[in-house]
């Protein structure tokens, strides 16, 4: 009997401690591994928020190997993830050996917002663009809400990994002392010449003009602003193009007798332009804010924002000097802002809501002739607007997109399109 007994305490002793080589389960609230958790997300990425543990498990080695999974927020975004930490003996400290990321998407590389506080509460309609030099810059308005007067252009810029504070390079301040709101700044770097900054300024977009400053350090210094002379106004919000002669076509459009695209041709890189369009009515089809994909020689297509629920397309056989009738895609278009780029493989990405209504999901799509579109990547499906996004590739091949962030933000992505993974959609429906 007592050496049953005897038999029974060690089983019970060996239920309750450690296995020597093996995981054991921890409980999720336990110090120790919460301090792991704690060091694993801050040495991963000091922009995470650490929530809690989900699942926890230890090892007894030279100290303490933590298995964890972890729930953390990433720019606003709730993601899990597996760490593990080793906790060395005699408290000599922590070493963080695996993280993974448990929805990990290979074509994305990173996701981040620009800012984490700024002297603005709202923001909007971000741009971005690669300086000659290297780099990156991009631009938003900002200022206690849309509309107000207090609204200026802000401009933040990639210095090695980090962007630097928000700094306010333009505003609506008139030489009389009045002040209008600025809006939506479209960045584009010529292959010769300054980085330009296109902005609006005006009470609203019926009634608002085009300005431009210019830039020959990446961003760092601008010059004072002019404005675009005659009837033109810059490009409305997304990057213009510039053609093969050297010439660079803006897409735009205008508000003040329904909603209408034009198109905006400089010869001097921004010093004049002449207008092309309207190339609708703004009846039937109510339509603004296009962007520009070329499909081989002379053949151009534009796309955009509309009134109709779906997105809009008209395209041009001779690099923009005319244009076709307008008509509706099959995708969806809540009436929100979109951008598009044709990729250096040919292919064409587009960035886009892809609902009938809000601004939720924020979705891209890949298309090989600009017909067909597949269903490539979500970047945000939780609710809350994600809006007004801006889509570049860089010479490396990689392409980056911002966009508003629930008005409160702007966030950065990094994806690499050799690594989309694309799906069929049928009759519009974004695959399951």
């Amino acid at each position: 009997m007592k050496l049953l007994l005897s038999l029974l305490c060690l089983a019970t002793i060996a239920i309750a401690q450690p296995i020597l080589g093996g995981f054991s389960p921890v409980a999720p609230t336990d110090a120790d591994a919460l301090a792991a958790a704690k060091f694993a997300v801050a040495k991963h990425d000091a922009k995470l928020t650490f929530q809690a543990i989900e699942k926890a498990e230890q090892q007894v080695v030279a100290g303490m190997n933590y298995r964890m999974t972890v729930r953390v927020l990433d720019a606003g975004k709730a993601r899990q993830a597996t760490a593990v930490v080793w906790h060395k003996l005699g408290n000599a400290g922590h070493e963080l050996t695996s993280w993974k990321w448990l929805d990990a998407v290979p074509a994305l590389l990173k996701s981040e917002f620009l800012y984490e506080t700024a002297p603005f509460p709202s923001c909007h309609a971000s741009t971005i663009a690669e300086p000659t030099g290297g780099g990156l810059v991009t631009a938003w308005f900002g200022g206690t809400a849309e509309k107000n007067p207090d609204v200026g252009i802000w401009v933040a810029r990639l210095e090695g990994s980090r962007w630097t504070a928000p700094v306010e390079v333009a505003n609506g301040v008139q030489p009389d002392g009045q002040r209008h709101p600025t809006w939506n700044p479209v960045l584009f770097q010529p292959k010769t010449g300054p980085l330009l900054l296109f902005y609006k300024v005006g009470p609203t977009p019926s009634t608002w003009w085009g300005m431009l400053r210019t830039s020959s350090d990446g961003g760092k210094s601008w010059s004072a602003a002019s404005r675009i002379p005659g009837e033109c106004v810059g490009p409305i919000k997304n990057k213009p193009v510039q053609l093969p002669n050297g010439d660079i076509l803006s897409p735009s459009s205008s508000e003040h007798d329904g909603w209408r695209v034009h198109f905006e041709r400089s010869r001097d890189l921004g010093k004049t332009w002449d207008m092309i369009g309207p190339v609708n009515d703004g009846k039937a089809v109510s339509a603004i804010q296009p962007s520009i994909l070329f499909l081989g020689g002379d053949n151009l297509l534009a796309l955009g924002r509309t009134r109709q629920g779906k997105l809009f397309q008209v395209g041009s056989t001779d690099l923009g000097k005319s244009w076709g009738a307008m008509t509706l895609t099959a995708l969806p278009n809540p009436s929100s802002g979109t951008d598009a780029v044709t990729l250096q493989d040919g292919r064409h990405l587009l960035i886009y809501n892809h609902t009938p209504k809000g601004r939720s999901p924020l979705n891209l799509a890949l298309s090989a002739d600009a017909k067909t579109w597949q269903a490539a990547l979500v970047l945000e499906s939780n609710p809350g607007e994600y809006s007004y996004p801006a889509l570049i590739q860089t010479r490396d091949g990689l392409v980056h997109a911002t966009y508003t962030w629930k008005r409160q933000k702007v966030k950065h992505v990094v994806i690499d399109p050799a690594k989309l993974e694309p799906r069929a959609m049928v009759n519009g429906e974004w695959p399951k």
